[in-house]
């Protein structure tokens, strides 16, 4: 891990801009909303605040697809950095090297994220992480991408998803029936009770466990899919928006089709679910490319991209920073001007507004958190 000072941008504006995007919902934006649906209790602030919390085990919810549409852009821009270093005469196996660092290295941070820097008893330590999901489904894609064909790239998005799939609809833990998918009987929980050491985040099942990279892996190889398309394909600009788009609404259907046989499930992290915050992905992907890097309204995205040019660094500073202390001790006075119920929502704008002229810092120092 190192710092490393950029002269310009590498990427499409669209990227750092939406990655950004992505990130601010778990700085505080999320938060935010939620205490505010709250508050209103109403029907429709209900369902508002419903979307701010995962389901306990199946549907689907907003806040189910913060997670998997990083790792789908983090499969977009590889490409961009991968094929540029290949042009630059670089072998495929010191970039094979160098992925296998980075995913060495974001599930050591996942560790460090969980447990932070302590020793504990192996049974109190948890190994699985979102970083550590992060690092291994981008290094299997990443190996998959350098060493695989055009075609061999879709034989093994299709093959993990389906073989995903069949694993689970035709095994199960013992004493369940086969295909159960039940968060005790399922046969990934099952798994990863046996085999990962440690302790898992919800006592029977993680919901970031060992099985689960298998389709993990999927949600990253979409995302190269997309990045070549738009790096290489000769089709102009906008035309490219609206594929991404259309692409991204043949794979909601078929979510949706494969959601009456295996259900959306984030703890599963399931097939259907992959197409489905893949598609959601893509239709994202489509409108901030169009909007930014086809039309060039660039000027409202610093704020997003000063986010998601720092967004590993911002995600672990919470195990160090103790933002909600720092503006309590800054601001404190807002929240006692506007008084209850909008001190909640002035502490976590500021909480927010905090944690983005941290990064803002450090951007203008041209210095981001390279992994």
């Amino acid at each position: 891990m190192e710092t490393t000072q950029l002269s310009k941008p590498s990427r499409l504006y669209s990227l750092d801009t939406l990655r950004g995007f992505d990130m601010i919902w778990i700085m505080g934006l999320g938060e935010l909303i939620e205490r505010f649906a709250k508050t209103k209790n109403t029907p429709f602030w209900n369902a508002v605040a419903y979307n701010f919390k995962h389901p306990v085990w199946d549907g689907f919810a907003f806040w189910d697809l913060i997670f998997p549409l990083f790792m789908f852009l983090a499969g977009v821009s590889s490409v961009y950095s991968l094929d540029r270093e290949l042009e630059k005469g670089k072998l495929r196996s010191q970039l094979l090297f160098k992925s296998v660092k980075r995913g060495v290295i974001l599930i050591l941070l996942g560790m460090i994220y969980n447990n932070g820097l302590e020793l504990r008893p192996i049974a109190e330590f948890r190994f699985p992480s979102v970083l550590g999901k992060i690092g291994a489904t981008y290094m299997f894609a990443i190996i998959i991408y350098l060493y695989a064909g055009k075609r061999m790239l879709w034989a093994w998005f299709s093959g993990l998803l389906i073989g995903y799939w069949l694993l689970l609809k035709f095994t199960a833990a013992p004493g369940y029936l086969p295909g159960d998918l039940t968060e005790k009987g399922n046969f990934m929980s099952y798994i990863d009770r046996s085999v990962l050491p440690g302790k898992l985040s919800r006592g029977i099942h993680d919901t970031v466990g060992l099985v689960c990279t298998i389709p993990g892996i999927s949600t990253v190889l979409l995302g190269i899919f997309a990045g070549r398309y738009l790096k290489n394909n000769p089709t102009p600009p906008a035309a490219k928006a609206k594929w991404l788009a259309i692409a991204g609404i043949i794979s909601i259907v078929i979510a949706f089709i494969w959601n009456m046989d295996f259900p959306f499930n984030k703890n599963l992290w399931s097939s259907s679910f992959v197409m489905l915050t893949g598609g959601l992905s893509l239709i994202l992907l489509s409108v901030f490319y169009f909007i930014i890097d086809v039309l060039e309204y660039k000027r409202w995205t610093l704020f997003f991209r000063v986010i998601g040019m720092n967004s590993i660094l911002i995600y672990m500073s919470v195990r160090f920073i103790d933002w909600g202390y720092m503006t309590e001790g800054f601001f404190k006075w807002a929240g006692q001007l506007a008084g209850a119920p909008y001190d909640l929502y002035v502490m976590s704008l500021f909480n927010i507004a905090l944690q983005w002229l941290f990064l803002y810092f450090l951007y203008k120092k041209k210095v981001f958190l390279k992994v």
